[in-house]
């Protein structure tokens, strides 16, 4: 959706057919979705690392653990 000088990316929670959570081109960490997030959340992504994984990594060759929902006020 966008770029934010703060943020690597800031989009909305989509699944794809294979289950994986993903925002843009960035793969979403399962635990961290399922722990308060659900897919249509607008979420902002404060850093992305190499994707780890065999299966997804040509999918979604980025990977992001620290994400925050978008309507979170900064203190």
């Amino acid at each position: 959706m966008s770029k934010d000088k703060e943020y690597i990316y800031t989009g909305i929670i989509g699944q794809d057919e294979q289950g994986n959570f993903f925002c843009g081109e960035y793969l979403l960490d399962y635990k961290q979705v399922m722990s308060g997030f659900k897919i249509g959340d607008k979420i902002n992504i404060k850093s992305v690392i190499e994707n780890p994984s065999d299966k997804s990594y040509e999918r979604y060759p980025k990977k992001s653990k620290e994400f925050v929902a978008a309507d979170k006020k900064k203190f």
